[in-house]
């Protein structure tokens, strides 16, 4: 068995090592014919079922050189770099290969959306982004790149994942340390409006600016917006010196609550996001508040309705028609006093719901297809509606009550779970990669 896999991979390595070679005209076997061929590429790494060309590895010394050259870092020995390079194609072409098996694929639409994302990010358009790259010669290796790094991200995310576990009192001892109640506090991006108040200002004049805090307060609660009421408070005081009062102010960048100004650190917690807050006095002078967003914020109230249903669909001995005539037939039933549980086990093709007699449970705001929301929303409790058609099929709804349930605890318990994921992945990532590496046929030729 030894020597036949001895046999197959020196088979594989004559096969795939071959160099990849072009015939400028058509092909005799001659010898005499050796000159006229043309090397195209070559393989350079046997990786499992997969190589490695030289034109990949070309192409990525070209980019790091490249990108050192701009950030002036240094990089190792020629021979050092060299295999560093080798060994990092091999790792990649090993989860591609797991991609292929897993039959990973993403969508021209996909890619063109990263690419969007890149042009926004450069302060492009994504048609000056795309004709950059190909003035560079680059748009389709950057394709492919792009194209790649979303597998690999794919494979890494789907199969890493599954490898780690956390329990429930890894939950609960990181909640209960120091470290996580830092990490869970939530962030406040806050933005500012300040009209400046100087210890040398009179009476009267702090009376006008706090006057003149309020105006600005009063036309953004009345539909002004805040970011134009500050540029255009600023304009006026350019305009008009020195009878405009000078205006300052900006957003504070992402904060928790200790890193806010003392004066504001009890105040934004209670704030809603888009909440301007009336002006707030401090001995830097009058500062008007907004809570433009909340990260990581545990509060989480959600509605929720608590439903039951009836779903009818069209198959091979029921036409789409008749799916609707007997849904209407099973409203009507109802409608006569029959059980909705009964003709819920009865006629119901929810095979998830269909033992609970149609019952969906509590079901979140947004937990259900739009087009079933929408319908829902519309009922009284108590109230069946008539058959609506979703994509699911034919559907008989009742709404058995409403409530707002408090999910905080679940909500910052998903949270400290997400956190210590993220710090398992990167040493769970390695020890997979090193797995894959050692368990690999990989053959370098060069």
């Amino acid at each position: 068995m030894n020597n036949l896999l001895k046999i197959n991979r020196s088979l594989r390595t004559l096969l795939l090592g071959a160099t990849l070679l072009a015939a400028s005209g058509s092909y005799t076997g001659a010898l005499a014919q050796a000159p006229q061929r043309e090397v195209l590429d070559k393989v350079i790494a046997i990786v499992d079922e997969g190589v490695v060309l030289q034109s990949e590895l070309n192409a990525r010394l070209e980019e790091i050189n490249s990108q050192a050259l701009q950030s002036g870092r240094q990089l190792p020995s020629e021979a050092d770099l060299l295999a560093q390079v080798i060994e990092a194609l091999v790792i990649e072409s090993l989860q591609m290969q797991f991609a292929d098996r897993m039959g990973v694929r993403f969508d021209d639409e996909t890619v063109n959306e990263v690419f969007q994302s890149l042009a926004e990010a450069s302060n492009m358009t994504f048609d000056d982004y795309i004709a950059s790259l190909e003035a560079q010669s680059r748009y389709l290796i950057t394709r492919e790149q792009v194209r790649k790094e979303l597998a690999l991200r794919e494979v890494q995310r789907g199969i890493v994942n599954r490898r780690i576990n956390i329990t429930d009192q890894e939950i609960e001892n990181f909640l209960n340390s120091e470290t996580g109640r830092v990490t869970m506090a939530p962030d406040y991006l806050v933005d500012q409006i300040l009209i400046p108040v100087s210890e040398n200002d009179p009476a009267e004049v702090v009376t006008a600016k706090e006057q003149y805090a309020r105006q600005l307060y009063e036309s953004i609660t009345t539909g002004g917006e805040f970011l134009e009421a500050r540029m255009i408070a600023q304009r006026n005081a350019a305009a008009n010196p020195p009878q405009g009062f000078p205006v300052a102010g900006s957003e504070l960048g992402w904060r928790k609550t200790e890193q806010l100004p003392s004066l504001f650190a009890d105040i934004v917690p209670t704030m809603r996001v888009g909440e301007v807050r009336e002006p707030l006095r401090s001995s830097n002078g009058f500062h008007i508040l907004k809570l433009v967003n909340v990260q990581g914020d545990s509060t989480r109230l959600v509605n929720q309705t608590h439903i039951r249903h009836i779903l009818v669909t069209s198959n091979e001995i029921r036409t789409e028609q008749e799916a609707e005539a007997l849904a209407k037939t099973i409203q009507q039933r109802i409608s006569d006093g029959e059980n909705f549980a009964i003709l819920a086990r009865q006629y119901s093709d929810d095979t998830a719901s269909v033992v609970a007699g149609g019952d969906l449970s509590w079901v979140n705001e947004g937990g259900v297809a739009p087009e079933f929301e929408i319908v829902v929303k519309q009922l009284e409790i108590g109230e069946v509606s008539a058959p609506f058609r979703t994509t699911f099929g034919w559907h008989i709804a009742e709404v058995l009550d409403r409530r707002e349930q408090d999910l905080s605890q679940q909500y910052r318990r998903s949270q400290a779970e997400n956190t210590l994921r993220n710090r398992k992945f990167a040493i769970e990532l390695e020890n997979w990669l090193l797995e894959i590496r050692e368990q690999a046929y990989v053959k370098v030729l060069i």
